[in-house]
């Protein structure tokens, strides 16, 4: 498909759709949580994922062939992918939806810290309004104090770190290597990479099944390959296909549909301080993304 300079209705239908699936993918999480511990949790899913995405590229006629090139790179980015899920598995057991949502979608600035060094893509004033915006909204998200019985500070700590984890993996997706393999391959290292490392270190955790039912089975067939092997080739596509700056900063509407669904199904507690880190988020979010005028 033709690359567009503009989102069409399809194209916003799509991009508000993967949006939605991402945010209630942190309530799949937490109910899954409670079945499976979580770094073993993310490592059988992206085990699961691994057939899942090679079946979509065998489909597509582009078989899995791993250039040796990026052998590198693309350990390095299933690590980085590895310590990203992680963090975000075990913040969502640890604290709310939508505390781990506000901070977890942070990402942006940390990755455009990174650009601005790595990439040659430069901070200018608006960009740096909007970082400092996000940056706020994270931190007033963390030091206002989780709900009581309803979160904690290390359960933040870990979506920040989940937030770092994704920042690295964009960065070295970024890199003239890996951006060559394209998004498929990309993934397909990801979860590739990161399953074996998470399951080896899921004992480390604690006990690796908790209170497992067979709704926790589906939802985890319902991540690798829906979710993983659906809305992160979804997101990749859009990426490619209309304006990255447009995808990216709808990026914003993840964490509000998360933080919705956290307080509709999990019955948590919406303060005022939450509501205006997550506006500071969003907004420094937009302004981040925003195209710079030729």
């Amino acid at each position: 498909m033709e690359r567009k300079d503009r989102l069409d209705p399809f194209g916003g239908a799509v991009l508000v759709g993967v949006t939605l699936l991402l945010g209630f993918n942190q309530i799949i999480v937490k109910m899954v949580n409670e079945g499976l511990q979580p770094v073993f949790f993310a490592g059988l899913r992206s085990a699961l994922a691994v057939l899942f995405v090679w079946a979509w590229l065998v489909y597509r006629g582009r078989p899995p062939r791993l250039n040796r090139a990026a052998f590198g790179p693309g350990l390095l980015m299933g690590l980085f992918f590895a310590a990203e899920f992680m963090c975000l598995f075990l913040a969502l057991d640890l604290t709310t939806v939508g505390r781990t949502s506000v901070v977890f979608y942070s990402m942006p600035v940390w990755f455009a810290i990174l650009a601005h060094f790595g990439l040659g893509e430069r901070i200018t004033l608006l960009r740096a309004v909007g970082l400092g915006l996000a940056f706020a909204g994270t931190a007033w998200a963390i030091l206002s104090g989780p709900s009581t019985g309803q979160g904690s500070l290390i359960g933040d700590l870990f979506a920040l770190g989940g937030a770092l984890g994704w920042a690295g993996t964009a960065f070295i997706a970024r890199r003239p290597v890996m951006r060559a393999e394209g998004p498929e391959i990309q993934l397909f290292w990801m979860v590739l990479v990161s399953a074996p490392i998470l399951l080896i270190a899921s004992p480390l955790f604690g006990p690796l099944i908790r209170d497992l039912q067979p709704v926790h089975l589906v939802l985890l067939v319902f991540q690798s390959s829906v979710v993983v092997a659906g809305g992160f080739i979804a997101w990749l596509w859009l990426m490619s296909v209309y304006p990255s700056s447009t995808v990216a900063s709808f990026s914003f509407l993840t964490p509000i549909f998360a933080f919705t669904l956290g307080a509709l199904v999990f019955g948590e507690t919406v303060t005022w301080a939450i509501l205006a880190a997550l506006a500071l988020v969003a907004v420094g979010i937009i302004l981040i993304n925003r195209p710079t005028r030729a």
